[in-house]
């Protein structure tokens, strides 16, 4: 009986194959890769532990399947969960268990722009952890000022955050924020529900913020400055 050749591809050492899965973006290429055999699997795995970036916003996906990938993902440093059209369907209980990745300390930008289904609950018990953040897009979520305070007293190095379309932060959570943020070079606010005279005051906090969008303070030697507290 004649014997069946080997593919090629079987022959390939798992670090060999781990390096081509590594660019795959697909993952539900990799989810079918990872069934074909203990070897891919062992090699799909390998594969996002080296990952340094993951986008789920082109991808349906759900809490379960989103916090198991992060969880191997060890090299993590950006983590994108943006609300596309294609219906990725994150809620504070993903966010929740994303949270207990090894990874989520080590995160510097982390995107969760327009997921509705995100709130206080969840987005608190993930920037908790987050230490290392630099960058942040909470915008259009229903956070409140108890995440603009979180974020300021567990995100130090904290540079940039997005908080397009929040309506229910306060000045009282922006000032917070600021004053405890030392590094924040810029915050977009379109959107929000705060008063031109808070914007005037962050600035007295650190003149060089950068408020976004641009043009919404036209005339700020018009606008008395408040004292620095």
């Amino acid at each position: 009986m004649q014997e069946i050749e080997e593919a090629e591809i079987e022959r390939l050492p798992i670090d060999l194959l781990s390096h081509i899965f590594y660019f795959i973006y697909s993952f539900t290429d990799l989810a079918q890769a990872s069934c074909v055999c203990k070897k891919w699997r062992h090699a799909v795995k390998q594969s996002l532990g080296r990952r340094e970036s993951l986008s789920f916003s082109r991808w349906k996906m759900d809490d379960d399947s989103t916090a198991r990938l992060v969880r191997l993902a060890f090299s993590l440093k950006e983590l994108d969960i943006s609300r596309s059209r294609w219906g990725c369907q994150i809620t504070d209980n993903g966010l929740h268990k994303i949270s207990l990745a090894n990874c989520v300390s080590n995160l510097t930008s982390i995107s969760v722009w327009g997921m509705t289904g995100i709130t206080d609950k969840g987005l608190v018990q993930l920037v908790s952890r987050a230490t290392s953040l630099q960058h942040l897009n909470i915008g259009g979520t229903f956070i409140t000022d108890e995440s603009l305070f979180a974020i300021a007293n567990s995100c130090p190095h904290l540079k940039t955050i997005s908080l397009w379309s929040c309506r229910h932060v306060t000045e009282s959570g922006l000032i917070f924020l600021v004053n405890k943020c030392p590094k924040l070079q810029s915050i977009n606010v379109w959107g929000t529900r705060v008063s031109m005279d808070c914007f005037i005051g962050l600035l007295t906090i650190s003149p060089a913020l950068q408020i976004k969008p641009r043009g919404l303070l036209p005339n700020v030697e018009g606008f008395p400055m408040w004292p620095v507290q």
